[in-house]
């Protein structure tokens, strides 16, 4: 069975960053955005990251970024997957990502009025024009940049694509579980949600988080077996 690959974005401190390796998060983001009360500077990220275990991957959120900046950061940090989450264009994500050699990941803020073929059409255009493209990541539009903390009418993501996303905007301890069941995506992102305040992670929101996480992958293995292996009648 495919476990969900967890991502606890906006780090920025060491015992933040430790306490979600703990808990198992497969994926920390690192916030390039000046403006975000999670931002950190290139060698803040790369002083955090001395912490990074193998096999939890340093991820880099940028809103319109520059080539120098990207490069900037991709020298600083163990950079394994860049999230693109401003207005760049498929063919800008391409050109930076072929750069700097790593994959991307491209945010889609999600309106009240978008239309599921949108999304698939959106992921044919970013998967045909780069071989780095990885994934969208799927978010609640609001009038800013960054993560919304609200979330989106999950109806409107395709079945097809389901599995294929990463399933970010508003979720928490309280609708992950009962989100993971319903889509089964390939990954889930949270920020805000396991803060105590903005930029500042509460370990125990992160541990109850992904408790929600596995509770949902249980659901889904539960019923998968069972669809698998229906309990025969007697004769």
């Amino acid at each position: 069975m495919q476990r969900t690959r967890i991502k606890i974005c906006g780090i920025t401190r060491e015992e933040d960053l430790s306490a979600a390796v703990a808990v198992g998060a497969d994926a920390l983001g690192f916030v390039f955005y000046p403006k975000s009360p999670r931002y950190v500077t290139p060698a803040r990220a790369g002083a955090l990251c001395a912490g990074l275990p193998p096999f939890v991957s340093g991820v880099a959120l940028f809103v319109n970024p520059t080539l120098a900046e990207v490069q900037e950061v991709a020298a600083a940090m163990p950079l394994a997957l860049i999230q693109f989450h401003g207005d760049e264009t498929v063919e800008q994500c391409a050109a930076i990502a072929a750069a700097v050699q790593r994959p991307f990941m491209r945010a889609f803020r999600v309106k009240p009025d978008t239309i599921p073929g949108t999304l698939l059409e959106c992921e044919l255009a970013y998967r045909t024009a780069s071989p780095w493209f990885s994934s969208l990541l799927l978010d609640t539009y609001v009038d800013a940049y960054g993560g919304a903390g609200k979330v989106f009418d999950w109806s409107l993501i395709p079945k097809e694509l389901a599995p294929r996303v990463v399933l970010s905007g508003g979720l928490n301890v309280h609708n992950t579980t009962d989100g993971v069941v319903r889509l089964r995506p390939f990954a889930v992102d949270i920020s805000s949600g396991v803060e105590a305040a903005k930029g500042i992670k509460d370990a125990r929101k992160m541990a109850a988080f992904v408790a929600a996480v596995r509770a949902a992958d249980a659901t889904i293995h539960s019923e998968t077996y069972h669809a698998e292996h229906p309990i025969q009648g007697s004769a």
